[in-house]
């Protein structure tokens, strides 16, 4: 990770393709695009490859989550159950549809803990997000259980973790919906994008409309079509989709070489007596995007990354201080800093989080230390960074 390592001319052609008709929309125009349909094309294959039955691009990931909740009748009021360890366009999906985000904690998964997301649920509540950070997924088996108990809806945020499977499934086919991101630094790139995957035919067709403004898209003239419900703009150019389209035909590739590193480096650090890592949930394959291991404590852990960081070793985070992860980082949140006045529902029902006790998500995160797994990397190089990990992190310890 990621897939703007490997940029080439598989790209170049497939972009040139859309500027040489010159029609960059998705819709419409049809007489003049010379029958390129980027988007199209990559919904059906992204589609396959994930086994689904239906796939919507759309302008990013944060789009994409915002798609699939309001695809599923998620509005204002709704409660939706997220972890504390994700990133921000978690609860910014959410609440800009009104809907609630319920944060709740982490286990040594890294994600959702089964029994925090029993523990809130409520009468409101409508759906569980499991984000599958860093390349590895939630334990998927007993929150699908938990939803199915309840009527809840199960969305997979797999935006970091393409390629990974669970119980031999794609991440992001295991739940009702599944949502990715396609930005610049993720396992594929479309420079900007993101997609929603779905076995659900009323689903997808919300989806499909929801994100051009609710279009029906039905016919052949776009200034005919009618409007069976309010949507919005999350439409993706052809220039993204077309990038997209090479990207994923990258993707078996990239994988290969991305387990291949990650395995030289976890190798390496296993020998440190100390380290630890995190929990894959049984019948899981991680994409091995990142590496994720576990220090004895938050000092030690604090100590590592400096260390790391003193002996060049770029791509290693510590989550536990990052603004962007952890809710330890989301002041604008925990205090609803907004631009214009919020929804009623969302000042009424939010939880406090200044005062919500999330020592179990502390536990892990703050003894968390995370490295990127890059696909440029010779096999030389990844051993040169993995005797430089574990040597920085002995000196830690």
């Amino acid at each position: 990770m990621p897939g703007f390592e490997f940029f080439g001319a598989e790209e170049r052609k497939q972009v040139n393709e859309v500027l040489e008709t010159g029609i960059l929309m998705r819709y419409g125009f049809d007489t003049l695009r010379n029958n390129h349909w980027k988007a199209k094309e990559f919904e059906a294959a992204f589609a396959e490859r994930m086994q689904s039955r239906h796939c919507q691009m759309v302008s990013s990931g944060t789009a994409a989550l915002t798609v699939a909740l309001a695809a599923a009748g998620v509005g204002a009021g709704d409660e939706v159950i997220m972890p504390t360890f994700t990133f921000v366009a978690s609860f910014e999906s959410i609440m800009i549809l009104g809907a609630v985000p319920v944060l709740v904690d982490i286990d040594d998964t890294l994600t959702l803990d089964p029994e925090a997301v029993r523990a809130a649920i409520t009468s409101r509540t409508k759906c569980v997000m499991p984000v599958h950070m860093c390349g590895s997924m939630a334990d998927l088996a007993a929150l699908r259980n938990i939803c199915d108990q309840h009527d809840l809806l199960l969305l997979e945020d797999a935006c970091q973790a393409i390629g990974g499977t669970f119980e031999g499934k794609p991440l992001g086919s295991y739940g009702d919906l599944g949502c990715f991101s396609f930005d610049f630094v993720k396992t594929i790139t479309a420079g900007e994008g993101g997609a929603v995957i779905t076995n659900f035919d009323a689903y997808a067709a919300n989806a499909d409309q929801y994100q051009d403004h609710g279009h029906d898209h039905s016919g052949n003239d776009r200034g005919a079509e009618r409007h069976p419900h309010l949507g919005y703009n999350f439409r993706i150019s052809e220039l993204h989709a077309a990038v997209g389209l090479a990207q994923l035909e990258k993707l078996d590739g990239i994988l290969r070489t991305q387990k291949r590193n990650y395995s030289i480096l976890r190798e390496a650090l296993s020998e440190i007596d100390g380290v630890t890592f995190r929990r894959v949930p049984e019948g899981g394959v991680e994409n091995y995007s990142f590496i994720n291991f576990f220090l004895p404590s938050e000092e030690v852990a604090q100590r590592a990354h400096k260390s790391l960081t003193e002996a060049g070793v770029d791509a290693c985070f510590y989550w536990y201080t990052n603004n962007w992860h952890y809710i330890n980082g989301w002041e604008h949140l925990r205090n609803l800093k907004s631009l214009g006045n919020l929804p009623a529902e969302i000042k009424a029902q939010m939880q406090n989080l200044n005062q919500t006790d999330f020592s179990k998500s502390d536990h892990w995160m703050g003894r968390t230390i995370s490295s990127l797994v890059k696909i440029g990397w010779s096999e030389a190089e990844v051993r040169d960074r993995a005797g430089k990990m574990k040597q920085a992190i002995e000196k830690a310890l």
